[in-house]
């Protein structure tokens, strides 16, 4: 009798299956975060060979879109100096940084507005309307103030939009004892990590799908925020961990 052939085992088979998997929940994933996602289920891999597999089978994340602002500056309201760069957040609810963005939907656009600790990451508020208004950016940090109920002398960052720099806002700042902080007028990086947020969202969640109206849209994005991005998804800046997992860790120790 003659000797079957045995067919070689692909060694990355495995490897690839369990990239995908990971590939399809998170489509912004390079090889990096994939390489620890893969560690965290288990599976530890040389990042090399991650990218070798990802690279073979199409599965590297698109490049990111440019980001459009929605700020209006051209208002007469006070502006604040930039204090961003005088602290270096420690803890959490030492620093919050806010802004706005457009979601498109069928019938238009819908506005969302998000306040983010500088230190953990988290999105501790939100809030999404029809209208890009003072109530909007209103809304989120009310969201954001019931949640984490910080000290007197939080830092407030924002651009000069109007919605920041409007009396009624800057009044509920002040009522709460935060101090205000904006950036320098057209200097968008200045707020770099709301930015780098917006991208993240736009990328993973917004340019994936097609909303059907205002209703469709703030569910998934919920869901997003709320339970992805906070819980699941690892920041490259926190060493490769969720933003909601730091926290603990950090409150923990």
């Amino acid at each position: 009798m003659g000797q079957q052939t045995r067919t070689p085992v692909d060694p990355d088979l495995g490897l690839a299956k369990e990239i995908e998997a990971i590939a399809l929940k998170w489509s912004g994933y390079g090889y990096r975060r994939v390489t620890h996602e893969l560690a965290r289920r288990g599976h530890p891999t040389n990042h090399k060979r991650v990218l070798r597999v990802m690279r073979a089978g199409g599965l590297l994340c698109r490049p990111k879109r440019r980001f459009q602002a929605t700020t209006d500056s051209t208002h007469s309201e006070r502006r604040f100096p930039n204090l961003l760069p005088t602290v270096v957040p420690t803890q959490p609810n030492q620093v919050w940084q806010v802004d706005l963005t457009y979601v498109r939907v069928k019938s238009g656009f819908v506005y969302l507005a998000c306040v983010l600790d500088s230190f953990t990451r988290e999105i501790v508020g939100w809030a999404m309307s029809r209208c890009i208004d003072a109530a909007l950016a209103l809304t989120a940090l009310g969201n954001a103030l019931r949640a984490r109920r910080p000290a007197p002398g939080l830092l407030h960052h924002s651009d000069q939009g109007s919605q920041y720099a409007s009396r009624v806002y800057v009044d509920r700042l002040r009522e709460a004892g935060l101090i205000p902080s904006m950036s320098r007028k057209g200097t968008p990086y200045d707020n770099a990590r709301m930015e780098s947020f917006y991208k993240t969202l736009k990328t993973e969640e917004v340019d994936l799908q097609d909303y059907l109206d205002f209703d469709d849209a703030q569910r998934h994005i919920n869901h997003f925020i709320g339970q992805l991005y906070n819980e699941e998804r690892l920041h490259s800046s926190l060493g490769y961990v969720p933003p909601t997992e730091f926290a603990t860790r950090y409150h923990s120790a």
